[in-house]
């Protein structure tokens, strides 16, 4: 009926057309069947009447229908096919329009029926049967069970036609049956139905069950006939069935359950039926299939297994896969059967159709996730159930397996032939590339030799042989159709599996990488259902999976392989599940690494335990021939070096190993799951991680900057190692994943990023111990290097979460530091590379706070850098340091609290490491000191110092020291510059309890600090660096001591500067005083320094200086400090001792400057003219304006230069005395003679500097102890000058110290000598009279002086030359030149004797006696003097003092008896001297010579003789006696040649002595009391006369002819001269004044004058006749002689 048109016009129309078939039929049938025409009128009749009494046409039709319908029954039964047309085509219309009731509906049917019976019209008969049934419900029950076997019966005629269009309607009527019952349902019943039961259903009716419907019974009525027919039983509702085939009854049923599930789930009937009759229909049917084993012998049993026939285990199949679909809930155990059906249908045994069948139905289950959430719940989760799911997958597995381990023996082999070797042959192949035709190879399967072709595409897998339902005998199976369709239902099980645990929450697989901390919060529930899907299929889908990767060849298809193990290891990671994950993980690596590619770690416990299960595959079965077969199966696209693994034996890696596309593509799903479920990988990571690191040194990836891989083409050429082009262009695009992939671990949560961290530590743990194994050998195809590949990503994971980095940076950064440590260079200088780069980065890093203001976490960062201090190789700390100086220049002003320790990074410098890298560290210090001093905090500025100090004290870099040490003196100006900053701070950083413990303030503890190590600096090994360092210690004190506490500087003094005198003194002892070549090596070294010892001495000379300035300078604040003062003078004094009397000349001068110093003698610049002050010795004070404007006092109180005289008076006498002690000794044992001489041994003497130095120190000392001065200290003075004038020079130095002859002047230690007499001689003038008692001693010290001018002093056993005697070689020792100290000395004697003879104690000390003792040496020594001035200068002195001593001697007889001998003794040795004058002599020189003899005579004449009276007769005996011997002139040479004698003969000394002599003879007329003097004198010289006159005479008899001598002959001349003057004055005096005796001796001498009468000299005879002539007068005796001797 056409929609829209009025029902009115169409009821019009159907009554015309019916008008006109009714006329038809009645003229058709006119002759005849005039039945016919007789119903076709009469319907004519009541068709009129219809149309004109209703207004509604079709409800006047349609009552009256079964009327109307009854002419075309009958006309049907004429059996004219014309008229059966037209009667069709009519009741059709009529069907059409609707206007037939149900009794003409049943009519119709009944008339149908005959006609199919009579086999007429049978296609229009089935038209008319679909329409009558489909139009409306009209025909119901028994009348629609006619209509169906109507169809049925048609179904089953022999016309094709008839069949197939029977087959059609029939099942459209079915369809219709059921469509009834929905529509039906559709429509609320307020019908009340009876209850169901369940014993009539089970019996089986013709009538429907009350409680359905009636729609609903005939389809329930239906479809139990349907079963019972398929199961060739007779039906209940469709009488009249003759026959019926299984295979069509099947599909009927499949096409009712597949289209109308809901019915048979509502009514609870249906479900009956399903259960009691379809469910062991099908299982009865499966029968065959079930028994039939393909290609075993039949049994012997007498009834034949029944083959499984195709159409129908096809059909079943149909209808078990809708069963399951729609139905599962229901059928639970029977769904449970037909899987287990489904699964074993796939056993090798079972046909490949067969096989093929069950796979569709099982893809069919497997794209619909419910189902198999279904299967799992219901059996797999149920505890006595079959575990379908695992039974499905691993059947699944099993499929694929044998495929390629049995091949299937095709439909068409016989039983007994052999099968072939594989199931389809692979198109020519080299090299994993098709050849030929330019064709695209067929995707395809190859493992074991077999090639199996990929058939079916992924995404177009539909079911081929299900819907095979023409086929009879069973189709020709595809090659590799099962294979390809197994593969597939094992994708869509993966799909449906993630559908089930992931698709609900998360449709889209963006972002997956966050997947794990998005899953919603399972219920106990669905975590058992999702963990039980994961456990049931895992075993068996790796196995099969693992196995297809490995065999496939197309690159789609191993992309959905890939795909699926993806997905597997997200859903266990996901749930936890960690051994299929590590499985599914393992397999994945497998196969990213070449083919069997050994390497242990991939057998692991999750392998063991699939194998365990049955699915897995053991090694054994990797056959190693079978390696070529991956190249055949994937183009080889790189050849490279396999990477060492510790667990193989050595030489297990000697061949070359081959990556193909498909390695490469496995590997890039590798990376793919670790960049996007690197969140649940856990300890997988180790598995990726590993893999990756093969691959990447397969490929010959090294890590670069930052931690990514780059290419690096050092591929050698006699390697194996081969990349393609291809690769080559991939290589980075690998890199730039694996890159991503620890990039987005900054997406990973904690734990998981801690997985990751120990997986890469693990690894490089790995690496480091294969390394350390000692197989270097293994590495020579690469560098000879281990992978670094765990160390670069652990570098690049670092960098990417540093915003996380307190959950990283300690394991990562422990690590790091273990490679740091390791033996292998390349290995460690990564470690130190990702060490200092993830330091820089988090030091760069924003955090929230600063990092600054995070103590803790600053502390941390920087902790790894400092801990490479502790790793001992250079190019370690090398990279360390250059990470500082970068971190200094970026990040120096934010490191805040951070300074320690990157102080402590710098400072860490020992002895062990090579100069560059000290170097490299110091440029950090000097970048600190120079930029970053003000914004260190200042609690930190003490391990600045302390830092440099380390470099001052390392002995690698002698500049570096020496810089180090001007850096403190920077450092010191910097603390003095910022002084008032640094103390607020340091008081504010620090608790009272703190202030209390350091006992200072903090800021003198910071210059305590620089001080202390600065005294450490000073005892350094190296001169240069002690020498620096004392005068940057001493300037530095000396400059800023002014800022410190008086507390604080007794610390400097007994925590600094004695400890470092200590340390000075104990190391210059030890010191070497042997030339050190080494240490020298070929630079020229004065000699005044070239042994240790030698530059010790130096330092102990800067030391013991400074320390005495520094005390000098702040004596002030030093005399402050209570009761440490006179402890610290002492000791002080102690050390200027000691090193004193050390046996260093150069020490020993310097610690009496040092000693000068502290005595402040000479400090005065006016003063320096004199002397005092030692000259040559070192001066290191800074400059004085510098101090004084340092000096925070404005008032000169520590000034060091102008020094008031009443400041020295500030010290305590006691002081002074420990001084005048610590004189003594130094003097005493300083000049103390050697006890040894030997020339082997080495003496030391005192130098000449030294001791002048020490003498010139007492006159001021004295100043100080002239109180005090006693007897005793001036002997122990004494005995020091003495001692130190008596020491001799060596011989070197002598020329430098002894004035040469020419220019003789006093040396500068007997200047100095006479000025210490000169100060005691002053200060006993002006002392009280207990001081001038010490005249004597002053005395006899004087004399002592004068005497070295003579006779030069010995000291003690040492062998010196007198300076005059050297000549030639050298000597080792000379004694000083004493004459012009001696001569200076006499002057001294001569004026304190003028002013003191009258002095008691002089008097009482018999000095005079003394004085000429002295005296009589060098006159008695006379010409033999070192010095002619000597004895000239002597005599005048002598005759100076006796003319004041001798009027003091007169005047106390008593007092000095005992010096008239001395007296007589001294005259006689210096006028009648030993000594004889040089005969160089001139004239000239010998006349004043004899002048000052004469002066002496005349002494005697005019203050000795005129007082003899007074005096001891011996003495004046003694007097005449040399006035008589005197008178005569005396020969000196007994030589026969003597040419100058004559000249020097003193005839003026003799006239002068003859003079005096005849002055106190009796020449006077009156007697006088001289009278005993003159008549001693006559008699002595008569005497004289006659002993030189005999020894003329018998000189001249044994001379001969020769004449004596002229000498002999003058004084011959001379004694005859002088008996003459005495005759003629014998003759003259009065005649009592002679005694006889005189006469006599006169007589007596006669005789031997006349035996002169022979000599030949003219002189002697002029002489000797005037003598003669005298005799004249006494030839006759006067009266008075005669009458003198009468009476």
């Amino acid at each position: 009926m056409m929609p829209g048109q009025p029902n009115t016009v169409m009821a019009k129309k159907l009554l015309d057309s019916l008008q006109t078939d009714l006329r038809t039929l009645s003229s058709e049938s006119r002759r005849k069947h005039p039945n016919v025409k007789e119903a076709a009128e009469q319907v004519q009749l009541k068709l009129r009447t219809i149309s004109t009494k209703n207004e509604d046409i079709m409800s006047g039709l349609v009552p009256a229908s079964a009327e109307i319908v009854q002419p075309f029954v009958l006309g049907c039964e004429t059996k004219n096919s014309k008229i059966i047309q037209l009667c069709l085509m009519t009741v059709q219309r009529l069907i059409s329009h609707e206007a037939l009731s149900m009794t003409a509906a049943n009519s119709v049917i009944q008339m149908l029926w005959q006609l199919m019976e009579a086999g007429t019209e049978e296609l229009k008969l089935l038209q008319t049967a679909i329409l009558l049934i489909t139009t409306n419900s009209v025909v119901q029950h028994e009348s629609l069970a006619k209509a169906l076997v109507l169809c049925f019966r048609l179904h089953f005629t022999k016309d094709s036609t008839t069949i197939n269009t029977a087959a059609a309607i029939i099942k459209q009527l079915v369809s219709n049956v059921f469509e009834r019952v929905a529509v039906e349902d559709r429509v609320k019943s307020q019908e009340q139905r009876s209850p169901l039961n369940t014993e009539e259903l089970k019996v089986g009716s013709r009538n429907a069950p009350k409680s359905l419907r009636p729609c609903a019974g005939d389809a329930y009525l239906l479809f139990q006939d349907l079963c019972q027919l398929v199961n060739a039983d007779q039906p209940f509702w469709l009488i009249g069935m003759t026959e019926m085939t299984r295979t069509f009854g099947l599909e009927l049923l499949e096409a009712v359950l597949t289209s109308f599930p809901a019915i048979f789930l509502q009514h609870p009937e249906f479900s009956f039926l399903l259960k009691e009759r379809v469910c062991p229909l099908v299982i009865k049917l499966f029968s065959p299939s079930l028994k039939y084993r393909q290609g075993l012998p039949a049994p012997p049993s007498p009834a034949p297994v029944e083959k499984p026939y195709f159409p129908i285990v096809m059909r079943l199949l149909r209808i078990v896969s809708a069963l399951i679909k729609h139905f599962y809930k229901l059928l639970m155990t029977e769904c449970e059967i037909f899987l287990s059906l489904l699964v074993k249908f796939l056993e090798p045994e079972k046909p490949m159709w067969q096989r093929c069948l069950s796979l569709e139905v099982l893809h069919k289950l497997s794209v619909q996730p419910d189902l198999v959430k279904s299967f799992c719940q219901s059996y797999d989760m149920k505890q006595h159930s079959t575990k379908i799911f695992r039974d499905m997958v691993n059947g699944l597995g099993a499929f694929i397996q044998s495929q390629f381990m049995s091949p299937t023996v095709s439909q068409t082999t016989q039983a007994g032939v052999k099968p072939p070797d594989t199931q389809g042959t692979p198109p020519a192949m080299v090299g994993g590339l098709p050849v030929g035709g330019g064709v695209t190879p067929q995707p395809a399967f190859m493992y074991r030799g077999t090639w199996i072709p990929l058939v079916i595409v992924s995404g177009q897998a539909r079911s081929l042989y299900l819907e095979m339902l023409d086929k009879v005998e069973p189709p020709s199976i595809l090659d590799g159709y099962g294979l390809s369709l197994a593969f597939h239902c094992l994708v869509e099980v993966v799909s449906s599996v993630q559908h089930l645990l992931h698709g609900e929450t998360k449709e889209d697989q963006k972002g997956e990488e966050s997947k794990a901390s998005q899953q919603p919060v399972l219920s106990d529930e669905e975590r058992g259902l999702h963990e039980e899907l994961i456990n049931s299929s895992w075993c068996g889908m790796l196995a099969a999976m693992s196995l297809l990767l490995d065999a496939s060849t197309d690159e789609s298809a191993t992309q959905a392989i890939l795909k699926s193990l993806q997905s597997f290891v997200n859903l266990c990671g996901v749930l936890h599940m960690n051994i299929p994950r590590d499985a599914f993980i393992t397999a994945l690596c497998k196969a990213s690494l070449p083919p069997h590619y050994t390497l242990t770690i991939l057998n692991s416990q999750a392998n063991a335990q699939a194998a365990q299960r049955g699915h897995y595959r053991t090694s054994s079965q990797d056959l190693p021939n079978l390696g070529l077969e991956a190249v055949e199966r994937s183009q080889v696209v790189a050849v490279g070096t396999p990477l060492p693994t510790a667990s193989l034996p050595a030489g297990a890696h000697t061949g070359p190993v081959m990556l193909t596309a498909k390695n490469i593509q496995c590997m890039r799903a590798l990376l793919t799951v670790a960049h996007c479920h690197g969140g649940i990988l856990g300890t997988a990571w180790h598995l990726v991680l590993t893999t990756l690191q093969h691959l990447v040194w397969i490929l010959g990836l090294k890590p670069s900057s930052g931690g990514s891989l780059k290419v690096t083409q050092q591929i050698s050429e006699g390697s194996n190692a081969v990349i393609t082009t291809a690769v080559m262009a991939d290589l980075p695009v690998l890199s730039a994943m694996l890159s991503r992939l620890f990039e987005s671990s900054q997406y990973l949560d904690d734990v998981a990023l801690h997985h990751l961290i120990d997986a890469l530590c693990k690894l490089s743990s790995e690496a480091m111990e294969l390394a350390y194994s000692n197989r270097g050998m293994y590495f020579a195809s690469w560098d000879s290097e281990p992978s670094l590949f765990a160390v670069a990503k652990l570098l690049e994971t670092g960098l990417v979460n540093l915003a996380r980095v307190e959950v990283l940076w300690r394991p990562v950064t422990a690590h790091l530091l273990e490679v740091c440590q390791h033996p292998h260079q390349g290995m460690r200088c990564w470690g130190a590379e990702a060490v200092t780069s993830l330091v820089r980065a988090a030091l760069e890093h924003g955090y929230d706070p600063p990092l600054q203001s995070n103590l803790k976490l600053q502390m941390s960062v920087l902790a790894p850098l400092q801990e490479l201090s502790n790793i001992p190789q250079a190019d370690i700390r090398q990279r360390q340091l250059e990470c500082v100086l970068q971190i200094l220049h970026n990040n120096g002003d934010t490191l805040l609290h951070g300074w320690p320790l990157m102080l402590g990074v710098i400072g860490a410098v020992n002895n062990n490491q090579g100069e560059k890298l000290i170097q490299t560290a110091f440029q950090s210090l000097q970048l600190v000191v120079t930029d970053f001093l003000p914004i260190i905090p200042c609690m930190y500025l003490q391990v600045c110092v302390e830092v440099a100090a380390k470099f001052g004290l390392q002995n690698q870099e002698l500049n570096i020291s020496l810089t180090a040490i001007g850096l403190l003196w920077n450092v010191a100006d910097f603390f003095y510059q910022n002084r008032t900053r640094i103390h607020t701070d340091l008081d504010k950083d620090m608790t009272d309890a703190e202030k209390k413990k350091l006992g200072m303030p903090a800021f003198d503890a910071l210059w305590m600090c620089l001080f202390m190590k600065l005294g450490q600096l000073c005892v350094d090994e190296r001169p240069a660096v002690r020498k620096s360092a004392g005068q940057t210690l001493f300037s530095t004190i000396s400059a800023h001591g002014g800022l410190l506490h008086k507390e604080t500087w007794k610390r400097v003094l007994w925590q600094v500067l004695f400890p470092l005198l200590e340390k000075v003194q104990k190391l210059s002892s030890t010191a070497s005083n042997v030339k050190d070549e080494a240490a020298t090596g070929n630079i020229l070294i004065h000699h005044s320094r070239d042994t240790a010892e030698k530059q010790w001495a130096e330092t102990r000379v800067l030391t013991l200086a400074g320390v005495a300035r520094t005390f000098n300078s702040k004596r002030r604040t030093l005399q402050t400090i209570a009761g440490d003062f006179p402890r610290a003078w002492s000791l002080l004094l102690e050390y200027i001792e000691f090193s004193a009397l050390c046996l260093n000349a150069e020490v020993s001068l310097a610690a009496l400057k040092s000693f000068q110093e502290i005595l402040q003698i000479s400090r005065d610049p006016r003063e320096k003219g004199d002397g005092s002050v030692v000259d040559g010795l070192p001066s290191m004070a800074p400059p004085m304006e510098e101090i004084m404007n340092r000096s925070e006092q404005n008032k000169v109180t520590e000034g060091e230069g102008h020094l008031s005289q009443s400041s020295d008076m500030d010290y305590d006498p006691s002081l002074w005395a420990t001084a005048w002690k610590v004189w003594l000794n130094i003097g005493t044992n300083a000049t103390k003679p050697p006890e040894t001489t030997h020339r082997s041994e080495k003496v030391y003497v005192p130098s000449q500097p030294f001791l002048t130095a020490l003498i010139q120190t007492f006159p001021s000392l004295f100043e100080h102890i002239k109180v005090r001065f006693v007897g005793a200290d001036l002997q122990k003075l004494c005995t020091v000058l003495r001692s130190a004038l008596t020491v001799p020079v060596h011989g070197d130095a002598s020329p430098f110290i002894i004035p040469s002859y020419p220019d003789v002047t006093i040396t500068p230690l007997q200047e100095a000598t006479l000025q210490s007499m000169e100060a005691l001689i002053q200060a006993i003038h002006s002392g009280p009279d207990s001081m001038q008692s010490m005249y004597p001693e002053i005395f006899h010290q004087l004399l002592t002086f004068i005497e070295y001018g003579v006779r030069v002093p010995k000291y003690g056993q040492l062998d010196a030359k007198a300076i005059g005697s050297v000549k030639g070689p050298q000597v080792d020792w000379v004694t000083m030149n004493f004459v012009p100290f001696a001569e200076k000395s006499v002057e001294i004697t001569v004026d304190l004797y003028r002013s003191t003879a009258k002095h008691p104690a002089v008097i009482d000390s018999q000095i005079l006696q003394h004085i000429i003792k002295t005296f009589r040496l060098p006159l008695g020594y006379k010409y033999n003097c070192p010095s002619p001035t000597t004895w000239t200068l002597v005599i005048q002195s002598l005759l100076t003092i006796l003319n004041v001593g001798l009027s003091v001697a007169r005047k106390h007889e008593a007092a000095f008896q005992s010096m008239w001998p001395e007296l007589a003794h001294t005259l006689e040795e210096f006028l009648f001297s030993k000594s004889t004058s040089p005969p160089t002599m001139s004239v000239e020189d010998f006349q004043r010579d004899e002048a000052i003899d004469c002066k002496v005579i005349q002494m005697v004449r005019d203050d000795i003789l005129p007082y003899a009276g007074t005096m001891p007769k011996d003495f004046v005996k003694r007097i005449m006696q040399l006035l008589n011997r005197g008178s005569i002139h005396s020969t000196t040479s007994d030589n026969f040649i003597d040419t100058d004698s004559s000249r020097k003969l003193r005839e003026e000394f003799a006239k002068t002595c003859f003079e005096t002599l005849l002055q106190f003879s009796f020449i006077s007329q009156t007697k006088s009391e001289e009278g005993t003097i003159t008549k001693l004198a006559v008699l002595s010289l008569l005497q004289r006369c006659q002993e030189v006159v005999k020894k003329y005479v018998d000189d001249e008899k044994l001379s001969g002819k020769c004449p004596l001598p002229r000498p002999r002959l003058a004084e011959m001349a001379s004694v005859l001269k002088a008996i003459t003057t005495l005759l003629v004055s014998l003759k003259k005096a009065p005649p009592g004044n002679v005694e006889l005796s005189v006469w006599k001796q006169v007589i007596q001498l006669y005789p031997y004058l006349v035996d002169c009468t022979t000599s030949s000299s003219p002189n002697v005879c002029r002489a000797l006749k005037d003598a003669l002539h005298q005799y004249r007068a006494l030839l006759v005796p006067p009266m008075s002689t005669a009458l003198n001797g009468t009476t």
